[in-house]
């Protein structure tokens, strides 16, 4: 007998007779006499029927799949055998036959109804064949046999497993037809409107999807799942979405975790929307409800850091630290290098620098240890030691390819913060050298051309990236503000900030940039309306300077003045906000 019919035979017959006695390797120590034999488990297969699968097996292995397929799905329909069935498909996939896997997860779903693992088989290949349409009834069925328990978990799962499904349209209409009943379920119709909305969300009909989330909180308003739908919205601008949020928030009584995932999600989309001081009331309330929630102490230290609300962060950091390090969550332990570095930074901003390095020397992670370097460069830069800073960042180890970059890009940004603009042009000039297929750093050159007064190399740089990658809408967007905020040419910094609006509508920055353009031109009731609406969509220190400014020049002071102040609590030190002050000679 060769080898290949050797041990098909040895398979089966352990399938056939269940598992044989092994005898003990040299050496062992002999079982113990008290210790009954296990009794072995025979299996139902009959002698034609054991080598119907041996031949089955050993058509496969001789690379005719199609015969073994035959063959082995003919035995799991005598037997009614799932295991069987699942090798039946496993085959045909190997073999590139979506048709056959399709027959013979029917097959078995027909054989044993009720399977969860027949229909999810039969769903994912009908998915893979591209036949959505077919799809509603396997759903349903799945749903249908899922434990009442489970069955929320089973519909928040739907968008992803229809995630890859070119027609999102006709996918939409397939699982609302599946989810009718669950719908009406007072259990489960917050899920399952919350579904439906992102399946609306995945073919960008945010209204519809706004819907279906209104429709799932009126059912249940303390429930999560409307509010997370709710809190995607609102990445994506719709400012509608933020009261559901908000009430759900209110509602919830039971701090479960889809309700602590809610608030940190607001939270961080606060954080997002720089509008940190409501995101610190949202952490600081989280903390004081569920204090042993690690994530929510790193993020408030990080707020209370920036707000140099530095004994608060030090607490709250210790907190985290604490909890960090009795946690089995590798993503929290992790957070432990955030912390130290956030120590060290408020170790330097109290000018203590020993004990900023002592926290920068507890970061022992290899791949956390070029966020180390950078701020160790950024105590000796403060110190008058820019030459040595900088021969720090170019002297770490590139233990990866894109540790290279990493460091070019950092030295970069570290001449950046101390304003040494040629020089942090020049790195970025050779980091786009090294990389000149890398569009971000052809843009951040660009960026840092027009800060080292060199408009000419930024529009060029602009161009270039233009013509790589025409969708990039970052570069049409920096080249027409660039124009329209020097005045120059301003039809063509008009026609190329409303492509960056085509390309990127929800936007608020590029909304900055159409409204100042339309100030240059004159048109102060467009630019103020414009800019209004981009500053209720994120309050931001830079939006503030050019909205104050057409407020001021429409007469309205007042107005103008308040939004300035904001704009100062927002960033204190924004260039922007500053130079447009110190050029209309205000003191808000």
């Amino acid at each position: 007998m060769n080898t290949l019919h050797r041990t098909a035979t040895l398979v089966l017959l352990g399938l056939a007779f269940g598992a044989a006695a092994q005898p003990a390797p040299p050496g062992a120590p002999p079982a113990a006499a008290s210790q009954p034999a296990t009794a072995a488990t025979n299996s139902t297969l009959n002698a034609p029927l054991f080598y119907q699968l041996l031949l089955g097996e050993l058509n496969v292995q001789a690379g005719e799949p199609g015969t073994g397929y035959s063959l082995i799905l003919d035995a799991a329909r005598r037997q009614r055998d799932p295991e069987l069935y699942r090798r039946a498909v496993d085959v045909a996939l190997q073999a590139r036959s979506g048709e056959a896997a399709l027959t013979a997860a029917r097959a078995w779903a027909q054989e044993i109804p009720g399977s969860p693992e027949a229909n999810r088989f039969v769903l994912q290949i009908l998915l893979a064949l591209n036949r959505v349409a077919e799809t509603a009834p396997v759903l349903q069925a799945i749903l249908q046999a899922s434990p009442v328990t489970e069955r929320n978990d089973t519909i928040n799962a739907i968008p992803q497993t229809y995630g890859r499904v070119p027609d999102k349209a006709l996918a939409s209409v397939v699982v609302r037809e599946a989810l009718a009943p669950a719908l009406k379920q007072p259990f489960h119709a917050a899920a399952a409107w919350t579904t439906v909305g992102r399946m609306e969300l995945a073919r960008n009909q945010m209204p519809q999807a706004m819907a279906a989330a209104r429709e799932g909180h009126a059912i249940d308003p303390a429930s999560p799942y409307p509010a997370l739908l709710a809190l995607e919205l609102m990445e994506r601008g719709e400012v509608d979405a933020e009261p559901l949020v908000r009430q759900q928030l209110q509602a919830a009584t039971a701090n479960g975790p889809g309700d602590i995932a809610v608030a940190l999600a607001y939270a961080r989309i606060l954080l997002d929307l720089q509008r940190n001081s409501e995101a610190r009331a949202q952490l600081e309330a989280l903390t004081a409800r569920q204090p042993d929630q690690a994530e929510p102490w790193l993020l408030l230290a990080s707020l209370q850091t920036q707000d140099n609300a530095l004994p608060a962060a030090t607490t709250s950091l210790q907190k985290y630290m604490a909890l960090a390090r009795q946690s089995s969550d590798e993503r929290i332990a992790r957070g432990l290098t955030q912390a130290y570095l956030l120590m060290a930074q408020i170790a330097e901003k109290q000018n203590d620098l020993p004990a900023a390095n002592a926290w920068l020397d507890r970061i022992e992670n290899a791949d956390d240890i070029m966020a180390a370097q950078v701020r160790r460069a950024s105590l000796l830069a403060r110190q008058g030691q820019m030459p040595q800073a900088r021969a720090l960042l170019r002297d770490q180890p590139e233990r990866r390819p894109e540790d290279a970059r990493l460091k070019l890009v950092a030295e970069a940004q570290l001449l950046r913060d101390f304003k040494a603009y040629q020089q942090a042009y020049e790195v970025y000039n050779e980091a786009a050298a090294r990389f000149p297929d890398d569009t971000d750093l052809i843009y951040d050159q660009a960026m840092m051309a027009d800060k080292a007064g060199k408009p000419a190399d930024m529009e060029r740089l602009l161009r270039q990236l233009i013509v790589a990658k025409p969708d990039y809408h970052h570069a049409y967007n920096a080249l027409g503000y660039s124009l329209a905020d020097r005045n120059q040419r301003l039809p063509e910094a008009k026609q190329l900030i409303e492509k960056a609006v085509a390309l990127a509508p929800g936007d608020a920055y590029i909304q900055d940039s159409l409204g100042w353009v339309e100030f240059r031109m004159g048109n102060m009731d467009r630019a103020l309306s414009i800019l209004q609406a981009a500053y209720r969509k994120r309050p931001d220190p830079e939006i503030a300077a050019h909205l104050g400014e057409v407020l001021w020049v429409q007469g309205q002071r007042e107005q103008a003045l308040k939004v300035w102040r904001e704009g100062l609590l927002l960033a204190a030190d924004n260039e922007t906000l500053q130079d447009t002050l110190k050029r209309l000679q205000v003191k808000p």
